[in-house]
């Protein structure tokens, strides 16, 4: 399943900075002809239309709030490709006093709000022909690392939903993807202490786009992530990729 963005209608949440504004540049100069800047305050995202002019149409959107999700799905009835790109992190080991409520604060931003922005989304892609939903995972859904633990955790779960995503959708005509960044150059990435090893958020972006394009289901667009998924490719390969019917017995 491939999908060429050029013409298309894209929505990016958390479009207003890092890898969410690549995302939605890179739509941009991939031809799409209109990007829905997804995210919590629309007062934000001013400054992308102020550079990119109509093209750009703000919405707000909040993972942790349902009504946000149902009513941006409401707003971009003519959405074909939608990237949940938005995400927290709290940097928690497990053993930690907050670790709990750490994990319980990344699981209903990184899961369920991957669930939320699915149920509402799904519909409107279908009505359009099928689309693509573009999922922000991260290397840690396949590799803990103790001082964050709560935050891998959250990332594997949102892995595994993906997963579901893809067989799920797969009858509507709708290519899902999962995306899985090592470090990269944003906000988020300086506070958990990778701002000497990140790479470019743009990198992420051609990455993705690529794989919309060539009808991929794993990325790892950056060194640290290619490190990761060549070592992981044989599992993903023959047991997530693989077409092998399920035995009901």
């Amino acid at each position: 399943m491939t999908f060429d963005a050029k013409n298309k209608i894209v929505l990016v949440t958390g479009a207003n900075r890092g890898i969410g504004k690549a995302i939605l540049e890179e739509a941009l100069q991939r031809g799409a002809s209109k990007v829905y800047a997804a995210v919590r305050n629309v007062e934000s995202a001013k400054p992308l239309v102020a550079e990119h002019g109509e093209r750009v149409v703000p919405v707000r959107l909040d993972l942790d709030d349902p009504a946000t999700i149902a009513a941006a799905a409401e707003t971009a009835t003519d959405v074909h490709v939608v990237v949940n790109n938005a995400g927290v992190l709290k940097q928690s080991t497990a053993l930690d006093p907050e670790a709990i409520d750490d994990l319980q604060f990344e699981i209903n931003a990184n899961v369920f709000g991957l669930m939320r922005v699915a149920q509402a989304f799904a519909p409107v892609l279908k009505a359009n022909g099928g689309g693509v939903l573009v999922q922000l995972n991260s290397v840690v859904s396949v590799k803990t690392f103790a001082n964050m633990a709560t935050y891998c955790a959250s990332k594997a779960a949102s892995y595994a939903i993906t997963q579901g995503l893809r067989d799920s959708l797969r009858e509507q005509g709708t290519q899902v993807v999962s995306v899985h960044p090592g470090p990269i150059q944003t906000d988020m990435g300086s506070a958990a202490g990778f701002a000497d090893i990140a790479v470019s958020p743009s990198i992420v972006a051609t990455a993705i786009f690529d794989a919309i394009a060539e009808g991929s289901f794993h990325v790892w667009p950056d060194p640290m992530a290619e490190q990761v998924g060549a070592a992981y490719q044989s599992f993903a390969g023959n047991v997530i990729e693989g077409e092998k019917k399920e035995n009901a017995e």
